[in-house]
C-alpha cells in the first residue's frame, strides 16, 4: 500500500504534467497568432512595393475588401497572442501554487 505523501506527490506530478500540456497548447496558439499577423503585413508590403505599377483609385474596389480582411486578421492575431500571454501567466501561477504545497517537487521545477 502506498503512503499518503507518495500518493500526494504522484497526484501533484500529474497535475503539473497536465498544466505543462496546456501550456504547450497555449504556446501553439501564440505561434499561430504570430503567423496570422505575418500574413497581412507581408501582403501590405507587396502592395507598397508595387504601388508604382497601379493607380490606387482604379483598384480601390480590390483594396477596400483587402484592407478589411487585413484588419480583421490583425485583430484576430492580437486576440490570440494576448489571450495566450494571459493563459501562460495563469498556468505559471498554478504551477507556483503546486510548488508551494509540495516541497519535494519544488526543487525540480524552476
Amino acid at each position: 500500500m502506498i503512503d499518503k505523501t507518495a500518493q500526494n506527490d504522484a497526484i501533484a506530478i500529474n497535475e503539473i504534467q497536465l498544466i505543462l500540456a496546456e501550456k504547450r497548447t497555449t504556446l501553439s496558439v501564440m505561434r499561430t497568432g504570430i503567423a496570422v499577423l505575418a500574413l497581412p503585413l507581408s501582403v501590405m508590403s507587396v502592395l507598397v512595393a508595387t504601388s508604382k505599377l497601379y493607380d490606387i483609385f482604379h483598384v480601390l474596389h480590390f483594396l477596400i475588401p483587402l484592407g478589411i480582411l487585413s484588419v480583421s486578421l490583425i485583430v484576430l492575431s492580437f486576440y490570440l497572442i494576448i489571450r495566450s500571454l494571459a493563459r501562460l501567466k495563469h498556468y505559471e501561477k498554478l504551477i507556483h501554487k503546486i510548488k508551494l504545497k509540495h516541497n519535494l517537487i519544488a526543487e525540480f521545477i524552476d
